[in-house]
């Protein structure tokens, strides 16, 4: 028997390739987590973590190139994946899920809930605080984990709940971008910037001109990456400009854009986000490391998680239907919604990526990494024992209660 694909969802091939590799991305995200932990706290602790520390370029007419291996993955690695990340939003805004409007409406409000109620959870909590800069900790889904746990259940779930974990984690993202460009910048250079500038200009005119030489593109992205990265602004922001600039046409096979997406979800999935866990996971427990989960750091981290994320995302989801802006698909209830509102909690990527930038005091940042680990471990957990029950009793009172 032909299984019925709900009306208005299209389940791309490009989409089913992100699907998958995001979801065996999540399983080796999580192996590398466990490893990185388990060595930094044997006897081979201080070499792993003084591995990251080494310095790795060169200094030569006036290039500024020389820099810790850790530095390299969250400023260079990392481009690659926000490169990556531009592109799914690109192709989800164009030919995706999102580029009806009606479609995108349902996960750009459980997004812009499961944004803003974290942030204004950390808020209240940090308010006078050293560390309110944190705010953004909470914000942001982690796809790979978020699906991952996903995929646990199997065909159980319908394969419109996950189009909607991944669009309204794929505008989180975006959501991340913008808040990482306006307020987790350094000191502005206008030189570098004035240059940053016209390299992207340039971009923005091949692209009107209809070049489709993706070397040329790639040269120039490079370029647009060393002056971000001089000028203040974060450097991984030249991943998302660099894909918005690469001609996507009509979305088709023989596009630079689609190529390069195409040719980048597996290094990402197995090579970029492992290698940033990896770096970035290695927390050296010392025998007194819970007097530090005591602080108004951690409990705003934790509330933004694991409150904050499936009541923003229920709650913004519920008045879209409400008011009219939006439905639910046909085969998605309300209990399914709180089940992906708790998996929206799995912050993991994104928010040690925002911490790092966010704090320069070590104790902080290794206090906020395990808040991290602790509230995207519960509220993966919470969220699949959610979506569990779900497939089991599919008559939850829940499905009838809020519809409008």
């Amino acid at each position: 028997m032909i299984e019925k694909k709900p009306e208005g969802i299209r389940l791309t091939r490009h989409f089913v390739e992100f699907l998958e590799s995001e979801q065996a991305s999540g399983i080796v995200l999580l192996l590398c987590t466990v490893l990185s932990i388990s060595v930094a706290n044997s006897a081979w602790g201080p070499d792993f973590l003084g591995f990251w520390d080494i310095k790795v370029g060169f200094e030569a007419s006036g290039l500024h190139l020389k820099h810790s291996l850790s530095h390299w993955i969250n400023d260079g690695l990392m481009a690659i994946f926000f490169l990556l990340i531009g592109f799914e939003i690109e192709r989800e805004l164009y030919a995706g899920e999102l580029s009806d409007v009606q479609n995108a409406l349902l996960p750009v409000f459980a997004a812009v809930g499961g944004m803003a109620l974290p942030a204004l959870f950390y808020f209240l909590i940090n308010r006078g605080t050293e560390t309110v800069g944190g705010f953004g900790i909470p914000m942001a889904t982690d796809i790979a984990f978020s699906l991952g746990v996903l995929a646990l259940l199997g065909s159980r779930i319908p394969s419109t709940l996950k189009v909607f974990l991944a669009a309204f984690a794929i505008v989180d993202d975006l959501g991340a971008i913008l808040l990482i460009a306006l307020f987790y910048g350094g000191e502005l250079s206008l030189p570098y910037l004035g240059l940053a500038t016209g390299v992207f200009a340039g971009l923005s005119i091949l692209n009107r001109l209809g070049v489709q030489r993706l070397s040329l593109y790639l040269i120039l992205g490079v370029a647009l990456w060393y002056f971000l990265l001089e000028s203040g602004i974060h450097a991984t922001i030249s991943g998302v400009l660099l894909a918005f600039s690469i001609p996507f046409g009509r979305g088709e096979e023989t596009s630079p854009s689609y190529r390069l997406q195409h040719f980048l979800h597996k290094p990402v999935a197995f090579f970029v986000m492992p290698v940033f866990a990896l770096a970035n996971t290695g927390i050296a427990l010392s025998e007194n490391w819970t007097d530090g989960l005591g602080t108004l750091n951690v409990a705003g981290i934790l509330a933004g998680l694991l409150v904050g994320k499936p009541i923003g995302i229920l709650l913004f989801t519920f008045l879209a239907v409400r008011y009219g802006f939006s439905r639910l698909p046909e085969d998605v209830n309300w209990l399914h919604i709180v089940g992906v509102g708790f998996l929206g909690g799995i912050g993991f990527t994104m928010s040690i990526f925002v911490t790092l930038l966010a704090f320069e005091n070590p104790t902080t940042i290794q206090t906020s990494k395990i808040a991290i680990l602790i509230g995207s471990l519960l509220a993966g957990t919470i969220g699949f024992l959610v979506l569990r029950r779900k497939t089991i009793d599919n008559r939850s009172p829940l499905r009838y209660r809020f519809e409008g």
